[in-house]
């Protein structure tokens, strides 16, 4: 058995599955010249918080741990600040590599475990940027997200859980990654290529999750509006 969570994660047993952290992307834009506020503080905090909540015995980082492809001074010190707030709260984190995992060897010598996929209660969990053998899995890497219009008429995106019987899409855990509209784009391979309207969404509310129904009668209801 899995339960969704309204703080962007997964628990299976005595594991929390989170996607997407993207640690470093403010430095990373900022050598492009593209100057944010630093939201790092906020998103371990979210993190220790759901932690000391659900009481897990083991993290798993669905991928994309780190932003940069090329090494980042200030993304390592966050790297080892993140390790050092999280390993107290639980016996174990494990990092299953994304594609934006490059580099991060170094991080097993804080007692962190690396690896491309983790087998756990049936399901196959990897990071989703590229295909793999199985049957049932939990992906992230394509941060979805769906656009709906609020009470005054204007388009918001919010991230979603997308759930199906033998794929669950996980939403991105960093406060930068708006998402990508699944109603648009699909960027996962695992995605490409399969009938999506029978999926169950829901939307996460820090401290509720929203279920919208199948993305099919959602699809529909949002193009009556």
């Amino acid at each position: 058995m899995h339960e969704l969570l309204p703080q962007k994660g997964l628990r299976i047993g005595n594991s929390i599955v989170i996607a997407d952290l993207h640690i470093g992307y403010e430095e990373s834009m900022a050598k492009g010249g593209v100057y944010l506020p630093k939201v790092f503080k906020q998103m371990l905090d979210s993190i220790v918080a759901l932690l000391k909540e659900e009481r897990p015995k083991r993290l798993i980082i669905n991928g994309d741990l780190k932003h940069s492809f090329t090494p980042l001074r200030r993304e390592k010190f966050e790297l080892k600040a993140f390790f050092e707030h999280t390993l107290p709260f639980v016996e174990e984190v494990v990092v299953v590599r994304g594609n934006h995992d490059v580099g991060i060897s170094w991080i097993r010598g804080l007692g962190v475990e690396i690896v491309d996929e983790i087998d756990l209660k049936g399901w196959k969990i990897v990071h989703g940027h590229k295909l793999v053998e199985g049957e049932k899995f939990i992906i992230g890497h394509e941060h979805p997200a769906i656009r709906l219009r609020d009470e005054v008429g204007a388009l918001i995106k919010v991230p979603i859980f997308l759930v199906g019987e033998t794929l669950i899409v996980l939403p991105a855990f960093s406060p930068w990654a708006y998402g990508n509209d699944i109603l648009r784009e699909i960027v996962s391979p695992f995605l490409k290529h399969i009938e999506l309207s029978g999926f169950e969404v829901f939307v996460p509310l820090e401290k509720e999750l929203l279920s919208f129904g199948k993305l099919g009668d959602l699809i529909r209801a949002l193009q009556r509006i």
